[in-house]
């Protein structure tokens, strides 16, 4: 399929988990966010190491959909909260995207460049094919772009410093 497609979130889902750590995880949520304002620009060749995508994600556009776990269910005003604290912990006003931009695209993986907060670092997403349907993921540690992952309770509920991102696409006929 050669081409070049431009792409958003009504062609799918780009999803962030959270995990926790430290004494009080119990008291916090696994979280699910979702990036509802994304764009990505694919140039699909043949070989396929002649493609390449770059992704960008607005900061602004990231919601949480599901906290699991926790001594009680998430509610609207913790969703607020967590979207506030990401928003500051991210640092919106001075970078408000986070851009993923391929540098070599294979049949099990792209490899690429994520910029996060103005820092830039390599990254290997696995990704696989499946008709028209793009599904795929990687594991990134925040500290390695500088993010101090948030905390509450004197440090005693932590975010983990992993964060997963997943994602499945559908390509254009």
């Amino acid at each position: 399929m050669d081409g070049t497609f431009e792409l958003g979130p009504e062609d799918g889902r780009l999803l962030v988990r959270t995990g926790r750590s430290g004494l009080g995880r119990r008291a916090g949520h696994d979280l699910t966010i979702e990036a509802t304002r994304w764009s990505a620009a694919v140039e699909a060749r043949e070989p396929l190491d002649a493609s390449s995508v770059e992704v960008t994600v607005e900061v602004e556009g990231l919601e949480v959909r599901e906290g699991a776990g926790g001594v009680k269910p998430l509610t609207d005003q913790d969703r607020a909260e967590i979207v506030k604290n990401l928003r500051k912990v991210l640092d919106v006003r001075r970078y408000p995207r986070i851009v993923f931009a391929s540098t070599a695209v294979g049949e099990d993986g792209v490899e690429g460049d994520l910029t996060i907060m103005g820092r830039v670092k390599p990254v290997r997403l696995a990704a696989s094919r499946d008709g028209d349907r793009v599904r795929g993921g990687v594991t990134v540690e925040q500290s390695r772009w500088g993010i101090k992952p948030y905390s509450a309770f004197f440090g005693a509920l932590r975010l983990a410093d992993e964060v997963e991102i997943e994602f499945d696409v559908r390509l254009p006929a």
